[in-house]
């Protein structure tokens, strides 16, 4: 029997909808946070983007911070901090911080894409030099700074010297998967919108993992689309606001999170629509049963570790039953 009792967890971009201001996205990223927390989910991870109108996480160790206050014993993280925006002893300073203040509830999702266009990445100008390539070095020091005092350099993190925080290694592509194998870290896969290496990605990274003081086997966690409802119609019908978000995406337009519509090939051209689909391939939808269903398929394939499940649902009720509904199929309601 395929298991899908495994942990889920939440990823939330922090959207703003149609009708709303950025402090009412910043309050519904509060109010799903704690409802993911009374469902039960293991952890809440908020995303890094920058120059995005539509989306408010663009400081988002400010807003981890924010939902560690308003929530009680769900885990809190970056899904991801982007490496290349930001020095790696200022992040390990900034959560050494937080998981001082919030003890064993911090997780560091850590990617190497700037999380913006390159005009953007270089107004954040970390450096003048392509910060990509130093990915590794800078992953490194990271678990440097939150390990043991015998392990510091001169350099050090106040707070965060001996704070353990996990580290996870984000990835759209393969090249992640190699570096988290080699450092025996956790792993999260970007499925939810770059599924096209999913599978090669995943196999590199079981098949070169190497134990690590860190993790003994590969942990492996994959980020997908959830959209669950009463009714496979109506979840379909939900999925039309998700299609407008990548849309959005392929065309590079900035509107706010958009209310479902009944047809999408009113809005769309066969090439966006293509592009579009491409992006979000790897999503459960419909009702508890099919939903259900399409999750066994899913782990009877990948054998995942853990699903983080990302819903672009316009009306947060909808949103929140959506997860209620996922948590309630993994844990065989």
């Amino acid at each position: 029997m395929t298991n899908i009792n495994i942990p889920v967890s939440v990823l939330n971009l922090a959207p703003i909808r149609k009708g709303q201001e950025a402090k009412d996205a910043v309050d519904s990223m509060v109010d799903l946070a704690q409802a993911a927390e009374e469902m039960g989910y293991k952890r809440y991870w908020i995303a890094e983007h920058h120059n995005s109108p539509t989306l408010v996480s663009s400081a988002t160790s400010i807003l981890i911070k924010h939902t560690l206050e308003h929530t009680e014993k769900i885990r809190v993280g970056s899904g991801g901090v982007m490496l290349p925006n930001h020095s790696p002893l200022v992040v390990a300073e900034q959560f050494g911080t937080m998981a001082t203040i919030y003890p064993n509830r911090l997780d560091l999702g850590l990617g190497r894409a700037p999380g913006t266009d390159m005009m953007t990445a270089s107004a954040l100008r970390r450096s003048q030099n392509d910060s990509v390539y130093t990915f590794p070095d800078d992953v490194n020091s990271l678990l440097t700074y939150f390990g043991p005092d015998e392990k510091q350099g001169y350099v050090k993190a106040f707070p965060g010297v001996g704070t353990n925080i996990p580290i996870y290694i984000l990835g759209s592509s393969t090249d992640s998967a190699y570096l988290a194998a080699k450092l025996g870290l956790p792993y999260v896969f970007a499925s939810h919108f770059a599924p096209r290496y999913m599978e090669e990605a995943i196999s590199i990274y079981r098949n070169r993992f190497q134990p690590s003081e860190y993790l003994d086997s590969p942990y492996m966690m994959v980020c997908l689309n959830v959209i669950a409802d009463e009714t496979d119609e109506e979840a379909l019908r939900e999925s039309t606001t998700m299609q407008q978000f990548f849309l959005n995406v392929v065309r590079g337009s900035q509107s706010p999170l958009q209310p479902p519509v009944d047809n999408m090939d009113e809005i769309w051209s066969d090439h966006e629509k293509a592009m579009a689909s491409s992006m979000s391939s790897v999503t459960l939808m419909g009702s508890k049963e099919t939903v259900k269903a399409q999750l066994i398929k899913f782990q009877e394939t990948y054998h995942v570790d853990e699903i983080m499940a990302v819903s672009y649902i316009f009306d947060p009720d909808k949103q929140k039953r959506s997860y209620q509904i996922f948590k309630e199929i993994v844990d065989g309601k």
